[in-house]
């Protein structure tokens, strides 16, 4: 498809109006938007009415109407051979994911609604994992955990991360640390399946191919019963990004861009599907940032089509069979954006919302008292590996307080023994030591979600935090005047070395 692009403006933005309004825009977008010939049906039948429970498979020949990927993942998971977006069906979950701020409620849901003595429907397909308030005194988020054990070991749970000891996460081996990520790490996300979790960041594993979204504790709890939930198909929302990456842009930058563009509702319950060049040049762990905040967006899901790249990182992961699915050619989008990707800039998210997007060099005048890198977002191995590499081009100290937070325990162990390319040797943790940082703190949620007051990082004053997090909002990470500048690791550490939201050019060329 013919796209023009133009050059990034930091005013410009996708306006929520009508189809004769758009064309008003186009030409002052850093993108190109286009709304499919083909629409979605807006027709919504109820999981009850004759016409779902008469429908019976086409004996011969193809389907007719074509699919997206999340739509052939719902009609798999839900035994149909053809659904569209607006449908609501029963779907068959793979896999059930909990933690400790949200399994306590769903256990509770699951004991009142099927019994003291219930058994839960697949003792293999359900994953608790402690993470979010784990190293803090507060007697009643240890309890929390307390409620995840006991649980866990009535039902005889094979998936149950636990922690006992909090003075030394290392003495804990089956402990990991955010739940998202290790979800990816130990092979509980495949291609193809249907994975719930109590966490709206459970989108996340989108990156696998899958269809992942977060649930509320009720929902949890219906699932643990039965292991089927009652979803509607969402429309999906395509984003073609091509071109070659800049070296100076991570994949946080792409998704804040585009949150900054459709704003937090544009993609209110709809799938969002990314592809393109550059989206194929990404890793699994930058995949994993764009589906994380696509939540962020409103949106319900977002997937991105397997590859040779998933299916190497799943390697030795899971024994259990996969079928990948793509969308067809000509699969009905509701609406579809396309980027030239090397025509962006490092952005970040002012305070208090993540749309509320500007260029980092506009906010080169922002003093701020502290630096955070951490989460499900900006956590993971590559996201420090990208804040070590700015350090050395640096050659320089912090001059802020800078928080460094693994996700989990695994991410933790490469800080201290991953070499840095070019570093001669030198790990992460040594370099961010010689950079005078923070020691790296036990992995976890930490201050990502605030937490109790004795949490690491949290924000217990009224400062200005440049955050690798996903969210902004005011009290989100502690102090409810506090303000957050979300960002890249590479934007991150540049404003840790001035004091200032910078731009990561400065150091990177």
């Amino acid at each position: 498809m013919a796209a023009s692009t133009a050059a990034l403006t930091s005013t410009s933005f996708l306006s929520n109006k009508k189809d004769s309004d758009l064309a008003a825009f186009s030409s002052s977008l850093p993108f190109s938007f286009r709304r499919c010939e083909r629409t979605v049906s807006k027709k919504i039948c109820s999981v009850m009415a004759p016409q779902q429970s008469e429908r019976k498979p086409s004996a011969t020949g193809s389907v007719k109407t074509a699919m997206t990927m999340t739509e052939k993942i719902f009609a798999k998971a839900s035994q149909k051979t053809q659904l569209s977006p607006g449908e609501n069906v029963w779907v068959n979950v793979d896999v059930l994911m909990t933690h400790d701020v949200c399994g306590p409620g769903s256990i509770g849901i699951f004991k009142k609604e099927f019994g003291e003595d219930a058994k839960i429907w697949d003792r293999e397909k359900v994953v608790i994992i402690p993470d979010h308030y784990i190293f803090t005194s507060d007697e009643r988020a240890n309890r929390n955990v307390d409620i995840l054990r006991d649980f866990s070991k009535e039902q005889n749970i094979k998936y149950f991360y636990d922690i006992k000891d909090l003075s030394d996460f290392r003495v804990n081996p089956d402990y990991k640390g955010v739940c998202h990520v290790a979800l990816a790490q130990e092979g509980h996300c495949r291609p193809g399946e249907v994975l719930l979790g109590t966490d709206s960041h459970t989108c996340t594993a989108g990156a696998f191919g899958q269809f992942a979204s977060g649930i509320g504790n009720t929902d949890a709890g219906f699932v643990l019963g039965t292991g089927k939930s009652l979803l509607k198909v969402p429309p999906t929302l395509r984003f073609v990004m091509d071109g070659e990456m800049p070296d100076y842009l991570l994949a946080k930058d792409l998704i804040l861009q585009i949150i900054g563009e459709i704003s937090v509702s544009g993609a209110t319950y709809k799938a969002m599907e990314f592809l393109g060049t550059t989206v194929e040049s990404l890793t699994m762990e930058e995949r994993m940032t764009l589906c994380n905040m696509v939540v962020e967006a409103g949106g319900k899901n977002g997937v991105i089509p397997p590859d040779s790249t998933t299916f190497k990182y799943l390697e030795g992961k899971t024994s259990k069979a996969y079928e990948p699915v793509y969308s067809d050619e000509n699969a009905r989008f509701l609406s579809e954006y396309r980027f030239d990707v090397s025509k962006l800039e490092p952005v970040v998210a002012k305070p208090h919302s993540p749309d509320n997007r500007a260029l980092a060099r506009e906010c080169k005048d922002v003093k701020i008292d502290r630096v955070y890198v951490g989460s499900c977002t900006g956590g993971k191995t590559e996201d420090f590996l990208a804040l070590a590499k700015v350090f050395l081009a640096a050659g320089r100290k912090v001059k802020v307080p800078t928080f460094i937070v693994p996700a989990t325990q695994k991410v933790w162990m490469d800080l201290y023994s991953i070499p840095v390319p070019g570093a001669g040797g030198k790990t992460c943790s040594q370099i961010f030591e010689e950079a005078g940082c923070d020691t790296p703190a036990s992995p976890g949620c930490a201050a990502c979600l605030g937490g109790p007051r004795d949490t690491y990082a949290r924000m217990n004053e009224p400062q200005v935090c440049v955050s690798t997090t996903n969210r902004n909002f005011p009290g989100r990470m502690g102090h409810k005047e506090g303000q957050i500048y979300l960002a890249s690791p590479y934007t991150a550490a540049a404003s840790a070395l001035t004091g200032y939201v910078t731009d990561p050019r400065e150091f990177l060329q």
